[in-house]
């Protein structure tokens, strides 16, 4: 089978910067990017350059850009229309680049076990933390992949570091302050997108199982986390709410005052989080009226609180069980709870078990995927494009079906943008404690939006919602609108005409 692969060219010697070529070659069965590239070289004589060593998956040389995420050559398959880049790195030539810099700051930063005793084994319960850490290729793949770190590297050294940091953190041998040297290369930078993991080809998993647990020990310790993460645990622990009242009625008190009542009691719950209670009410209003709309009857329990992700990400453990014990209370009568925020929806389903709390927690894009009455919708005359909430696709693996249910809708034309998802910036406790960060991703992310030419942004999460907004308007693009995918179906499902 013959397939066309894109590959970056580039000589520093003839160049000004880096261009496409295409080759066509013939595919064989399960052909590996490397072998596509060899190939290349062998037909074309193309004089390609590129690194590769082991090519067994062990030794990190081969990492390139493959149709825009990292990965190792060796590892992944080639595919028609597959494009070829460099990591983001300075270049060399091709596909080869300068990994010197990084090399240099694993030096300075002197990243080797100091003990006293450096023949003292560790005890086998005293390993399972860094364990989780220890398999790197030293790849690069991680830092390439990380929006933080690529523009913010004086403040942030990225997920490789964070990873080093906490290996030396976790061995009860290491005798230099760890988390001092954490909290001086960034430790609460990080957005918890997991885009890291993600691109790992030992899938080390550096937000959770290195920068999480730093932030833990550091709040153990008394010395995190930042201020503003303070005075959001503090607001949890007085009002069970990550964000103050509003003036008027929150959602919940306002929905069940109003609601008529039937006797029929509903086995299915929704769980809207703190920001659509206090302070998108008009979210929550739209997914009831999209569930009325299609004749499914759910219910909103009262008394319900914050899933605790914004303690979680920043540390704060101990606040957290509390928040668990009264959610199970909340929902226990109840076979499926729902929730329209990415953030919680994934704390609810990947966090609330280790706290006693497991729920059969459904994203509202899986519950109502096969559910929505399509002859009852109107067409819109819309342009829309949709943003993947880190906790979304890559914390719940939920990508298809917000898509699936914008195809459902008649009239609306549907425009995928570059790098989808790709952070805004919103989560980990950056947006409240390290705000230039956030604008910084969100500007990157409203520049896509805006080269889409869409009306609309489309997400699931209400706090890329509120920060995707901050960078549209940032970079003069007020006109662009963000709506959570229930309001997209309120409008489908509307009696009056938009």
């Amino acid at each position: 089978m013959k397939i066309k692969v894109h590959v970056s060219r580039f000589n520093k010697d003839t160049d000004e910067k880096p261009y496409i070529e295409t080759y066509e070659i013939e595919k064989t069965p399960q052909m590996k990017v490397l072998e596509a590239l060899n190939l290349i070289n062998e037909e074309y004589d193309a004089n390609l350059s590129f690194r590769s060593s082991c090519r067994a998956g062990q030794c990190g040389s081969c990492a390139v850009r493959i149709n825009g995420n990292p990965g190792l050559a060796c590892k992944k398959e080639i595919a028609n229309e597959t494009t070829i880049q460099p990591l983001k790195l300075p270049i060399i030539k091709d596909l080869i680049v300068d990994r010197s810099s990084i090399e240099n700051k694993v030096n300075d930063m002197d990243l080797h076990l100091e003990t006293n005793d450096p023949e003292e084994l560790m005890k086998p319960e005293e390993m399972e933390d860094t364990l989780k850490v220890r398999s790197c290729i030293e790849c690069y793949s991680c830092l390439t992949a990380c929006p933080v770190y690529q523009n913010f590297q004086e403040d942030f050294a990225g997920p490789y570091f964070m990873r080093y940091i906490s290996k030396f953190e976790f061995d009860p041998r290491e005798l230099k302050n760890r988390l001092k040297e954490g909290f001086e290369n960034g430790l609460y930078d990080c957005t918890s997108c997991g885009k890291c993991g993600a691109v790992c080809p030992k899938d080390i998993n550096s937000f959770g199982d290195a920068v999480e647990k730093l932030r833990a020990i550091a709040y153990s310790e008394d010395e995190g986390p930042l201020e503003a993460h303070k005075k959001i645990k503090k607001m949890v622990e007085e009002t069970g709410r990550s964000v103050t009242h509003p003036e008027k009625e929150g959602f919940i008190e306002s929905y069940n005052k109003n609601k008529k009542q039937t006797k029929e009691k509903s086995k299915v719950a929704l769980f809207t989080g703190c920001m659509v209670d206090y302070r998108l009410q008009h979210v929550g209003e739209a997914v009831m009226d999209v569930f009325k709309a299609n004749g499914i009857n759910v219910d909103v329990p009262e008394n319900q609180v914050c899933c605790g992700s914004p303690l979680l990400r920043t540390g704060q453990r101990d606040a957290v069980q509390a928040l668990a014990d009264k959610n199970k209370e909340v929902f226990k009568d109840y076979d499926t709870v729902i929730t329209i925020c990415a953030g919680c929806g994934a704390t609810l389903k990947n966090d609330h078990p280790n706290f006693g709390n497991k729920l059969n927690v459904m994203d509202i894009s899986e519950f109502l995927i096969d559910k929505l009455d399509t002859s009852k919708m109107k067409p819109l005359d819309m342009k829309v494009t949709w943003h993947d909430p880190c906790h979304l696709g890559r914390g719940q693996g939920i990508k298809d079906q917000p898509r699936e249910i914008i195809d459902m809708i008649p009239g609306v034309e549907f425009e995928e943008m570059e790098f989808p998802c790709q952070c805004c910036g919103a989560g980990g406790g950056v947006k409240s404690a390290r705000p230039e960060i956030a604008l910084e991703l969100s500007k990157n992310k409203a520049q896509m939006i805006k080269e889409t030419g869409a009306d609309n942004f489309i997400t699931i999460c209400p706090f890329c919602q509120s920060n995707i907004k901050d960078g549209l308007e940032a970079i003069n693009e007020t006109e662009i609108n963000g709506m959570n995918l229930v309001e997209l179906l309120k409008l489908t499902y509307s009696e009056e005409k938009e």
